[in-house]
């Protein structure tokens, strides 16, 4: 009878193939971190000062324990503001803290989160980079960890600013508050490194994170609009709805961080058994081939057909929004009451009107500053298509630069037209009032959004290099239009923003004359990017 030949794997055997797999994930790691060495300071300062500017403020409104007091009282009894911005759970300067840009700051972590991941793996999948890459003494697995470790490192350090900065509030809250933050940016970076797993387009995969983000934020309102403590299964089925019952300041629940640990080590863990079932550049849910005769005739009909989600997401986003605030009005006003200190920041962002129509204003204003996020994303599309190779073919027949580019600037521009409109008619709708002078506070922002779309375009046409600072002066037009006039910021800083230079509408006076002189800037500066577009040779 002959033998049976036992074969034994040595561990040490199994730990050489993990760190095969693993092989050059520290050099990857630090090409991410050089890659993004703008993008990450940017994008966690902004969030972190958005936070550390707060506290200010708050007690200088309410600079007593009476006032204080009176404040979180009135805040738990309105389901609105519940909806919006959560639960108070404590009166103290940090727990307001904590209410007012706790889940603001964690959304911020999370679109941060799912950029970087999306960016470091399907993007450079769909490009052709990843492939490449991998080629050389790259382990299969090095590429998604190393871009898990990049957006770790920027949840962590905006973790320690938040909680450093915070300190002098109360060190264990700033700790849980700035742990919770950056918890919910970890949640959503293996989240989006699962959903990359499934399609074979960053944009998609972009999209759908932020959907699920978006989905987060509305199961957390809809919990908390129905419970006063947080309480509601819909809350906990949400990340954003953990942070709040972390509690910070007030009595902080550690164990809830413990949600945030598992749910990033389980997320991991499916996203690099999804990644090691399929081949690099394909997907779980392959792109449909198209017809085989095309049916997209001009270069606006392939531009909107590219950017029509991105269109459809943000005005689906500023209705809703709009009706949210819109519906707050009058609880708003009546909030604020007495408090000679709020009045003052409301009119200085909204006018010298009426508290409501001072508000409105202020909300129509936001929505603006917003909606600038969307222009300059929307125009940065061409530097995507040109740099990734998909133009070079388009221009090689008969396209000319311009066609190609008026395309997508025709989405951009109009489309920020729409979103605006939208968020005006929800304002309306929310606020039950007459429709028209809503609806034209809200169309007096375009001339300022659409400078900052034409220097969008400027930076692109002229030196494409440039092109992402468009994002940085989008994002500090929105920083100092959000917490500028709480911080007393002179108006000469103000007015550096295209922002600061419109009329408050409702309520105010219509002025033509600042609405006319930025739109001509506006068009000065899409004239001289398209020149550029023109004159300069396509980027590689």
């Amino acid at each position: 009878m002959s033998g049976t030949t036992t074969t034994t794997v040595s561990p040490f055997a199994v730990r050489s193939v993990g760190a095969r797999q693993l092989a050059g994930t520290g050099t990857l790691l630090r090409f991410n971190l050089r890659r993004d060495r703008v993008m990450i300071p940017v994008w966690v300062a902004v969030t972190a000062l958005m936070v550390l500017s707060l506290p200010g403020s708050l007690e200088s409104v309410y600079s007593t324990p009476a006032e204080r007091a009176d404040i979180a009282r009135q805040l738990l009894a309105n389901n609105s503001l519940r909806a919006t911005y959560g639960p108070v759970f404590s009166d103290s300067i940090g727990g307001l803290t904590a209410w007012r840009i706790g889940g603001y700051a964690a959304i911020l972590a999370g679109v941060m989160s799912l950029l970087l991941v999306v960016r470091h793996t399907r993007d450079e999948e769909e490009s052709g980079r990843q492939e490449l890459i991998s080629s050389a003494m790259v382990g299969r697995r090095a590429p998604l960890t190393a871009a898990l470790l990049t957006a770790l490192i920027a949840n962590a350090t905006l973790a320690l600013l938040i909680a450093g900065g915070l300190a002098g509030r109360g060190s264990s809250g700033a700790l849980a508050l700035g742990l919770g933050i950056g918890g919910v940016g970890a949640v959503f970076a293996t989240l989006a490194a699962i959903v990359a797993q499934f399609t074979e387009s960053a944009r998609l995969a972009k999209g759908l994170t932020g959907g699920l983000l978006g989905g987060a934020f509305v199961l957390r309102a809809a919990g908390d609009s129905a419970t006063n403590d947080g309480s509601s299964p819909l809350t906990w089925l949400s990340p954003i709805g953990w942070l709040e019952n972390v509690r910070p300041f007030a009595a902080e629940r550690w164990w809830v961080l413990g949600l945030f640990v598992a749910a990033t080590a389980l997320q991991g863990r499916l996203a690099y058994e999804l990644a090691g079932r399929r081949d690099v550049g394909m997907s779980f849910f392959p792109s449909r081939p198209g017809p085989a005769t095309g049916r997209l005739r001009t270069t606006g009909a392939l531009a909107w057909r590219l950017q029509r989600g991105a269109v459809l997401g943000w005005s689906l986003g500023f209705l809703a929004a709009g009706i949210a605030f819109g519906g707050l009005t009058k609880g708003a006003a009546d909030l604020v009451g007495d408090n000679a200190k709020t009045r003052q920041i409301i009119e200085r962002m909204g006018g010298q009107s009426g508290i409501e129509d001072a508000f409105l204003a202020t909300m129509a204003g936001l929505f603006g500053m917003v909606a600038a996020l969307f222009i300059v994303s929307s125009v940065l599309r061409l530097h995507a298509e040109e740099t990734s190779g998909r133009a070079e073919p388009l221009l090689a027949n008969a396209v000319g630069r311009l066609r190609w580019a008026g395309g997508h600037l025709a989405v951009a521009f109009g489309g920020t037209v729409l979103i605006l409109l939208l968020s005006g008619l929800g304002l309306a709708l929310g606020y039950g009032a007459e429709w028209g002078p809503i609806l034209g506070a809200s169309l007096a922002q375009v001339p300022a959004v659409w400078v900052l779309g034409g220097l969008a375009v400027a930076l692109y046409g002229v030196s494409p290099q440039l092109a992402m600072t468009a994002w940085g002066v989008a994002g500090s037009a929105l920083l100092l239009g959000w917490i500028g006039p709480a911080l007393d910021v002179p108006q000469g800083v103000l007015d550096l923003s295209p922002f600061g230079h419109l009329p408050k509408l409702p309520g105010g006076g219509m002025e033509w004359a600042p609405v006319v002189m930025l739109t001509g800037i506006a068009v000065g500066l899409v004239a001289a990017g398209l020149a550029g577009v023109r004159r300069r040779d396509l980027s590689t």
